[in-house]
């Protein structure tokens, strides 16, 4: 897949592309249902297929105030979106100059002029420009004045009447249940990072820790949460997923304000710091708590262990 940062003078090779456009945060099952449209429809005009994508999130853009809510960052997004059979991911920067152009410039002078798409594939809830004026509709204009083909693909029933959405899985993670986000995703949710050097406590208690910050990622509940993680390798072709229980917060007990994920890697001890890691969501286990000590502490943190053990071992065999 090739990744490409700009609207103006695309090679020749893109020409003519199949496009799905929007954020795709999450990249969740709906979203997957409209990338499943343009490679489709790619596959039929043996054209190449793509996705049109903003960075950063247009909302971070417009309330940057707001608190962290990605669900994949762009390194995240990217990986996803990889696995997809897409031959092309355009990025676009998502600054003034794009939060004020109107819709009728956007199709005219970036879709058209620029990228030259041949057919567009968005979300029958698409909606785009200054104002956030454009639509499904503007869209089937151009489409029926023949200035591209055009696919909207309408919202995907998950099976209880309701629609797959980043805002639905984002309140599931607040909520502490990543068994329904991990339901509307179609995959468990991940947070990934390079493991940190951190101040060794959890090594000391018997517990050695891999630290992440998460960073722009959405805050989900603050607890313990039985986990996967797998470390990047470029010398293995295949990731290892290996069982874990992971504290996700601000250690009330040692009294720090920083927001981190540690992840005790059951029966495994080699030095990590510095390895991106990518850590899956699979249960939550129980809030995050101040205790009396280390002691205390670390006693919880033997009943947290041998509960995600319990949970990580029921899982069926290709979900772990």
């Amino acid at each position: 897949m090739r990744l490409i940062r700009t609207w103006r003078d695309v090679q020749a090779e893109a020409d003519r592309a199949v496009v799905a456009v929007g954020n795709f945060d999450g990249v969740h099952e709906g979203h997957r249902a409209v990338i499943g449209g343009a490679v489709d429809a790619a596959r039929t005009a043996d054209a190449p297929a793509g996705i049109l994508t903003f960075e950063p999130h247009p909302r971070t853009w417009f309330r940057p105030e707001q608190d962290p809510f990605r669900l994949t960052p762009l390194r995240s997004k990217v990986r996803q979106i990889e696995a997809l059979g897409l031959d092309l991911l355009y990025v676009l920067p998502f600054d003034e100059a794009m939060a004020t152009r109107t819709a009728e410039a956007f199709v005219e002078d970036i879709l058209i002029g620029g990228l030259q798409i041949g057919h567009v594939v968005v979300g029958y809830d698409f909606v785009f420009g200054k104002g956030r004026t454009g639509s499904v509709e503007t869209l089937q204009g151009y489409s029926e004045a023949g200035r591209f083909g055009l696919t909207v693909v309408p919202a995907v029933d998950d099976g209880t009447g309701a629609s797959y959405s980043s805002t639905r899985i984002r309140g599931a993670l607040r909520d502490g249940d990543p068994a329904t986000a991990a339901a509307l995703l179609g995959r468990y949710w991940e947070i990934e990072g390079h493991v940190l050097p951190g101040d060794r406590r959890g090594r000391t208690i018997g517990f050695p820790t891999a630290n992440l910050d998460i960073g722009d990622y959405l805050r989900p509940r603050f607890g313990v949460y039985a986990v996967l993680i797998a470390l990047d390798d470029p010398d293995c072709a295949e990731t290892v997923w290996l069982p874990g229980v992971a504290n996700l917060g601000k250690r009330p007990t040692i009294g720090d304000d920083k927001v981190l994920l540690e992840v005790n890697i059951f029966d495994f001890d080699s030095d990590i710091y510095g390895r991106l890691a990518r850590v899956r969501l699979v249960d939550y286990v129980r809030p995050e708590t101040k205790f009396d000590g280390l002691d205390a502490l670390k006693a919880q943190i033997a009943k947290d262990a041998a509960a995600a053990r319990r949970i990580i071992a029921a899982l069926p065999a290709g979900r772990r």
